[in-house]
């Protein structure tokens, strides 16, 4: 079976952002200013912030989750993209990381659409979930400790309504997870996570080597 595709030069790479990529200006100085950071990283590519923009607008998404949020720049997409009555629930536990973002939201006048709980994002899922909110969200994005990837799936798999999208980064990790030698915790972990949603028929799944690897699953 043959698994050829194109490389993604560099040359390659800026082609297809010069003509894309939508970002304005104040989308453009959050992520210049997260890039100079050591952690840069822990970022979402631009492209992949429109993509998940782009799939929240095009079923109608209101109620979102996003789970790991660092300098607040794919919710600041997501946000942007949302109706004025749309909400973000945000969940993170650095106030040093998202008090950059938080800067950039006021400045694009979505602050109010986000909803940033700094705890424990497993902590801030299961209130909600007790709170009654299964089911009630049409979109969620996960971006956080791979160790947990499971835990959150699953609660955001009981809020997120039938037919809204979840959207799962970093699957790949740099190619890590291919390699069985490779034995460290989070490698394990997305490993048999990834095994488990090829099977897990409560959703339809597409696992797309963008960025470090991005699976895209439409609850059933």
């Amino acid at each position: 079976m043959s698994h050829d595709h194109l490389q993604i030069t560099t040359q390659l790479g800026d082609y297809v952002r010069s003509l894309s990529l939508r970002e304005n200006d104040i989308l453009r100085r959050l992520r210049e200013e997260t890039e100079r950071l050591p952690e840069v990283s822990m970022q979402t590519m631009a492209e992949q912030c429109q993509l998940i923009a782009l799939l929240a607008t095009a079923i109608g998404a209101r109620r979102t989750i996003e789970v790991g949020v660092f300098t607040g720049y794919s919710a600041l997409w997501t946000a942007m993209a949302l109706p004025p009555d749309g909400s973000v629930l945000a969940c993170d536990v650095s106030e040093q990381w998202t008090s950059i973002g938080r800067r950039y939201w006021r400045e694009a006048g979505i602050e109010h659409k986000i909803d940033l709980r700094l705890a424990p994002a497993l902590q801030t899922l299961d209130l909600v979930l007790v709170e009654g909110g299964q089911n009630t969200f049409d979109f969620a994005y996960i971006d956080a400790d791979k160790a947990n990837y499971d835990n959150y799936y699953e609660r955001v798999l009981a809020l997120v309504r039938p037919r809204g999208l979840i959207l799962v980064d970093n699957v790949l990790w740099s190619g890590r997870v291919a390699d069985d030698t490779i034995l460290d915790k989070d490698t394990v972990a997305l490993r048999a996570f990834n095994r488990k949603l090829s099977v897990d028929k409560r959703v339809e799944l597409s696992m797309l080597p963008m960025g470090d690897g991005l699976t895209i699953l439409c609850k059933r």
